[in-house]
């Protein structure tokens, strides 16, 4: 019977193809839209995920509440502090350094570029992994030695010094009121797709540049924050919750006066309203779903007013009430579902050739896939009742009577 049903749902559609396929127009709309919202959220959420990952989610930032009033030296870190504080928690941390930077002008004979400094320790390279291609990173003698060393990217060297391969060479720049010649010691080169390049700052006019974070905090070693990763295998709520509490105890201070916050509570927060955004958008966009349905419904009354000389004989010839019902029913759903699927390939379709053309990998989950086609059946369910019901009832004596 089902069989039966379905043979004659297409055939029905087959014979006016050109009503058959306006009518799924407001389907095929409603599901393209809603799987190309939701899977471009979904791709977005991952790209901010990776972002985030590249970054280092066990990383934090601990300095003083900005909410305190009465700020005082005591209340900024030394390097000291920072070597007490690593050797109370030598397992837990895999980093820490003075969190330094500063931008300044690099000139190199006519060449003048603005620098981003980041001032770093010399195991960085552990926790942030870069692929040096000329020269060395920086080692433990650049930063107990305070030595003008220099490693930058490649995108950096061939703006300042027209070469990729700057090893050796030496620029000028000025720190704090102090001008000095750095040498670069080495150059790395990091993939990143144009959308992790967007959102980590790189800009196409400026350089980037690691230096030993002990010039950065030259010459009273007084800095505002210690930038930190944590160990893998360790409970960062936990970890961080005593962190703060020792910096709090080393100045005299609460730990409600400390300001903590980590990677992993900002990739949380961007996570939940990127999905509330998708959710949002997705369900606006559904709604035309609703009007895709109601045009089913039109279609289908049409259909019946058309058929009703049909439904009076298959009725004459002992078709029960519930057969009649059962294949309008069907017309109407296989109608929808088939809407469905062109809406579902037209969605993926977007989302793939726009997530190639950015150079992202697109996240499209098999879930709302077949979540959205069944939405789509059970759409051309619901607003085929009334027409079917409307069908099933008709006298067979009127029916046949019907011109």
């Amino acid at each position: 019977m089902l069989i039966e049903n379905m043979t004659m749902a297409f055939s029905a559609i087959r014979t006016n193809k050109l009503r058959s396929a306006l009518t799924m127009l407001g389907i095929i709309i409603g599901i393209g839209s809603v799987i190309s919202i939701v899977s471009i959220g979904d791709t977005m959420r991952s790209m901010f995920a990776d972002l985030y990952k590249n970054i280092g989610l066990t990383q934090a930032y601990l300095s003083i509440g900005y909410w305190v009033d009465d700020v005082r030296q005591s209340d900024y870190f030394t390097l000291d502090e920072m070597e007490r504080i690593k050797e109370a928690f030598p397992d837990e941390i895999a980093y820490i350094d003075s969190s330094a930077m500063t931008s300044a002008d690099a000139v190199y004979k006519r060449e003048k570029i603005t620098f981003d400094y980041t001032g770093i320790d010399y195991n960085y390279q552990d926790v942030q992994p870069v692929n040096i291609v000329y020269g060395r990173y920086l080692n433990e003698g650049d930063i107990l030695g305070r030595k003008k060393n220099a490693v930058m990217d490649t995108d950096s060297a061939k703006m300042l010094f027209g070469t990729e391969n700057a090893v050796g060479k030496t620029f000028r720049t000025t720190l704090y009121g102090s001008t000095d010649d750095f040498t670069v010691v080495g150059v790395y080169r990091k993939e990143l797709n144009a959308f992790q390049a967007l959102m980590m700052g790189k800009t196409s006019d400026r350089g980037a540049a690691f230096v030993p974070y002990t010039l950065l905090t030259w010459p009273n070693d007084y800095f505002y924050q210690l930038h930190i990763f944590a160990s893998e295998e360790v409970n960062q709520s936990v970890f961080y919750d005593q962190l703060k509490a020792y910096a709090a105890r080393m100045r005299s201070r609460e730990p409600e006066d400390m300001y903590l916050y980590t990677a992993m509570e900002q990739m949380t927060a961007v996570d939940q309203v990127m999905g509330g955004l998708s959710a949002a958008v997705g369900g606006i966009a559904a709604i035309s779903l609703l009007v895709g349905g109601i045009g089913i419904m039109n279609i289908m009354l049409v259909s019946v007013t058309e058929r009703t000389r049909e439904i009076g004989i298959r009725k004459a010839l002992g078709a029960r009430t519930r057969d009649v019902l059962i294949q309008f029913l069907t017309e109407s759903a296989i109608l929808s579902a088939c809407g469905g699927i062109i809406g579902v390939a037209i969605g993926v379709g977007v989302v793939s050739i726009g997530s190639a053309l950015l150079g992202m990998e697109a996240v499209i989950k098999p879930g709302v896939i077949l979540m959205a086609v069944s939405f789509s059946a059970i759409v051309g369910i619901f607003f085929g009742i009334y027409p079917a019901s409307k069908a099933a009832k008709a006298d067979p004596i009127d029916a046949l009577r019907y011109e």
